[in-house]
């Protein structure tokens, strides 16, 4: 099971732009956002530049601590929420920025971040949802940073996502023996006329990582989730190491793909890797992992 991108390349979100998909994800050696393209989704082309070279003026100035990167067309360019570490509160917080291309450079908006509870260990893995004409971002509270639970929410913004127009709502929470100690990373997407909530799950470091889902017929809940993980380290045989920080990209042919990153044998990168998925009844069922 080969990786289409065969390098550190964490917590991958995919964009469509012209007949072009773009990849961005966690900082890399000498990137705040690392960033690649490709034209089926098996064959990428990593860009050397920062599609972030520079993070708002409330962010530490460390490469390491940005991360989950997620970007989406606004209509009148592209807008990037960004997990960065916030000055004032000592946690990690989600902030914004704006591009006229998906290829950058996206440059910060604001002098504080978008999303930053400190109270309940600031914010992570912003990702994006649209309905109803309205657009909506989804995080999960970085509780497990400080002795507290883990959340996932979704909050109202304005349509370029620089401002939230409404209060968060609570979707999930770790609650399952086999989350191990937090949920995160939510991706939501509707289809067969549910709402099915991806997110991942246990501590990313090691095997244990997966990818979990859960369902609701309304978008903010109930949601129920299903009884057991969607993908493990175990159900790719080993092939494939803590399958995680998931997202749900539409391929050249129509039909849907999940893209994730999976540890390689010595754990010392996160690699991208693409399945095919289909939903039956509005649940999803993973397919086989596609190969450059």
């Amino acid at each position: 099971m080969a990786p289409v991108l065969d390098q550190d390349f964490a917590d991958p979100d995919i964009v469509k732009a012209g007949r072009t998909y773009h990849a961005y994800a966690t900082h890399g050696a000498t990137q705040n956002v690392q960033h690649a393209t490709s034209t089926d989704l098996r064959h990428w082309k990593p860009d050397s530049g920062d599609v972030l070279p520079v993070l708002g003026a409330w962010a530490l100035p460390r490469r390491d601590l940005v991360w989950a990167p997620e970007v989406y067309d606004n209509g009148d360019g592209y807008t990037m929420h960004y997990t960065a570490h916030d000055r004032a509160s000592d946690r990690q917080c989600v902030g914004v920025a704006l591009s006229g291309s998906p290829d950058g450079p996206f440059r910060p908006v604001g002098d504080r971040p978008l999303i930053c509870p400190a109270a309940q260990g600031g914010a992570i893995d912003a990702s994006s949802h649209t309905e109803g004409g309205q657009r909506y971002v989804l995080w999960k509270n970085d509780g497990n940073c400080c002795g507290l639970g883990t959340r996932l929410y979704l909050q109202a913004t304005s349509w370029d996502g620089t401002r939230v127009t409404g209060d968060p709502v609570p979707l999930a929470e770790r609650d399952q023996e086999w989350e191990g100690p937090l949920v995160e990373a939510p991706t939501l997407v509707r289809r067969d006329g549910r709402h099915v909530l991806f997110y991942s799950a246990h501590f990313y470091r090691g095997d244990q990582y997966l990818t979990a889902y859960a369902v609701a017929d309304n978008l903010t809940g109930p949601y129920v989730k299903a009884p057991g993980p969607l993908m493990t380290t175990g159900g790719f045989s080993g092939a494939v190491r803590g399958p995680g920080g998931q997202d749900v990209v539409t391929g050249p042919d129509g039909r849907d793909r999940i893209v994730f990153h999976g540890w390689n044998a010595d754990y010392t990168q996160r690699a991208m890797y693409l399945a095919g998925l289909s939903f039956v009844d509005g649940r999803p069922v993973v397919g086989d992992v596609e190969v450059p």
